[in-house]
Formats: structure tokens, C-alpha cells, sequence
């Protein structure tokens, strides 16, 4: 059966940005939608206590090659690592903001983000058969050359949007319409 997962990213929510806007909108599809709490702050936020969480999902067969995960931020490179390290085949990823190997947002940022990072990025390609990357040229956190650079190690589609942000509610996105195509 298909069915879609949606990931925040550090310091955030199931309920922040545009994730419970898109939740509702898959689940009004007649779709199943699955929006997991992950641990968030230092301290609790690490790609240990973030896989545990999924494995969680996995064991009860949720997620398989059937699903689509939605990943913002520090998110898309979690997913990535995680699908990578665990050999798991998913039908699509769609990534907004991500990036990998970027210090520098701020010390609790980078304190929190630098467990996701890994070298292989490349090889969750392997593991997804589309990957949609959206990214912006003026994202506050991250510069647009590491979302670009993350993009095109891993992207079978891009979507620059000029003037985003970083794609969420500070930026104006209480809601991603433009996503819902990619779905």
C-alpha cells in the first residue's frame, strides 16, 4: 500500500512550517500520512535517537518501496544515511533544504546536525527511484552553494525557488503547494 512519511528537521516539529498542511492534504486523498515526533534539541537530537524512531516505523512494515518520504533541513541527509545504512527501498524521496557536511548555522545547530552528516551520500540513490530536491538561493541557515552542492549529489529532479528562505513558516511557507505536484 502507499503511503508517505514527513520528516522535520532540527529544533522543529510534526505541527511546525508547512507539516501539518501537508499531512492533511495527503490524508484528504484518502492516503495514509505518517508525521513521526522525532527527539529534538542537544542532547536528544542525534542519528541514533532519529533511527531508533524509524526502525520503529520499519518493523511494522511502514515503510517499504511503496513510500514516499518529505524531509526538511537536517531531515533529507537523516533519510539519506538512514536508508543507505539500512539497504531500505523507498519510491521516492523529496527533499526540501537539505544538506550534508555544513557547520557553521550556529553552534547548538551544529551541535545537533553534525551526527546526520556521512560520506556516501551518493549511494541513496540506490535506495529511491526518484529524488526530488527543492532548494532556495537565499536560505538564511544554509548557503545556497551546499543545498545546490547536496542537490546534485543526489537529485533526479530540482526546484530552485528564488527567494524561499529555507522553506518553512518563517519564510512564508505555512503551505507548499508547489510540492503537491511531486507527489
Amino acid at each position: 500500500m502507499e503511503n508517505y512519511f514527513i520528516i522535520h528537521g532540527s529544533f522543529s516539529s510534526p505541527f511546525s512550517n508547512w507539516f501539518s498542511w501537508l499531512h492533511d492534504f495527503i490524508q484528504s486523498e484518502g492516503k495514509q500520512v505518517y508525521v513521526p515526533d522525532f527527539p529534538s534539541g542537544v542532547g536528544l537530537q542525534n542519528y541514533e535517537n532519529w533511527s531508533r524512531l524509524l526502525e520503529y516505523y520499519v518493523d511494522l512494515g511502514l515503510i517499504t518501496e511503496n513510500t514516499t518520504i518529505i524531509a526538511h533541513s537536517i531531515a533529507p541527509v537523516f533519510v539519506s544515511k538512514f536508508l543507505t545504512k539500512h539497504k531500505i527501498k523507498v519510491k521516492k524521496c523529496i527533499f526540501v533544504c537539505g544538506f550534508n557536511h555544513y557547520l557553521g548555522i550556529d553552534k547548538e545547530y551544529d551541535a545537533v546536525n553534525e551526527s546526520m552528516y556521512f560520506d556516501e551520500l551518493e549511494e541513496v540513490k540506490n535506495y529511491s527511484k526518484e529524488i526530488v530536491c527543492f532548494y532556495s538561493d537565499n536560505d538564511p541557515y544554509v548557503k545556497y552553494e551546499v543545498e545546490k552542492e547536496f542537490a546534485n549529489t543526489v537529485a533526479t529532479k530540482q526546484i530552485l525557488m528564488p527567494k524561499a528562505g529555507h522553506i518553512n513558516a518563517e519564510s512564508g511557507y505555512d503551505t507548499f503547494e508547489k510540492i503537491v505536484a511531486y507527489l
